[in-house]
């Protein structure tokens, strides 16, 4: 498996990595059907952890990549990085204020004004987290497949394994708040799973992008990391934090800290 791996083309790569990011989100979601609650904290330091994977798998994976990879060009390194990295916090905060989404425990929805049901928007509001995820793990399997000297097949696997990881309490975040609002088991599973579905899509366009823009390649992979730096600021940690906020506990800081441990571990021993 590991050998048909290897000598499969990006495409293949990246759709069984996006798959199993999927596969994830969806085993996330199936805790739906052993309770109606999951414990807040639990659910805090998980939110932490993928806030901490995160930022990690941006600066490991795709910023540090793309910075030596502009090294040497005809514009200072500092420039793609910056550049990049700012126009993908733009393309999602652009998305934010214009697609119709419902955050955890907010009664009042963001983006344009929508009649659609509840639960769809609270699926759209993870949906949200997920295109930048996939987007990332596309350009990575796509910057492997240039030959490039910074593109490594292991930097890539690493951050798939790193983003598959950090979808489980993503997946979890969706299916129960739909139980407690009296949603089924298999619907709120159904909904939960739909949201990781955007990922194999978003990383088959990044690894299309990349094949038409080598040239742009730091441009993309900071793109990427701005993506998935502006999901952490404006969700991921806000999220964790609000209960924890009225209790002072440090649960979301310690799994910021460990998802960053653990993500830095995966990149560095497989990059």
């Amino acid at each position: 498996m590991t050998e048909f791996f290897q000598n499969s083309g990006p495409y293949i790569q990246t759709l069984i990595a996006t798959l199993f990011t999927w596969g994830m989100t969806a085993l996330g979601a199936g805790i739906v059907f052993i309770g109606k609650k999951v414990n807040q904290k639990l659910l805090d330091g998980m939110l932490g952890f993928a806030s901490g994977v995160m930022i990690a798998a941006s600066f490991f994976s795709l910023l540090a990549p793309a910075i030596a990879m502009a090294e040497g060009g005809s514009v200072s390194a500092w420039v793609p990085a910056v550049a990049g990295f700012l126009m993908g916090g733009g393309f999602l905060y652009a998305v934010d204020k214009l697609l119709p989404h419902l955050h955890r425990g907010e009664k009042k929805p963001e983006g344009v004004k929508s009649s659609w049901q509840r639960s769809v928007l609270l699926v759209l509001a993870i949906t949200l987290h997920n295109i930048p995820e996939g987007l990332a793990v596309g350009v990575g399997f796509g910057v492997a497949a240039a030959g490039l000297e910074n593109g490594y097949l292991g930097s890539a696997i690493a951050l798939a394994l790193g983003i598959g990881i950090q979808n489980f309490p993503e997946g979890l975040a969706v299916s129960m708040p739909l139980r407690k609002e009296n949603v089924s088991r298999r619907k709120a599973f159904m909904l939960g799973q739909l949201s990781g579905i955007v990922e194999p899509i978003a990383a088959l366009i990044g690894v299309w992008a990349v094949s038409l823009m080598r040239g742009l390649l730091p441009y993309a992979l900071s793109f990427a990391a701005g993506a998935m730096i502006y999901v952490v600021a404006e969700e991921l940690i806000p999220e964790s934090k609000k209960s924890a906020a009225q209790s002072h506990s440090d649960i979301p800081t310690i799994g910021v800290m460990l998802g960053f441990a653990i993500m830095m571990l995966l990149d560095v021993a497989l990059g």
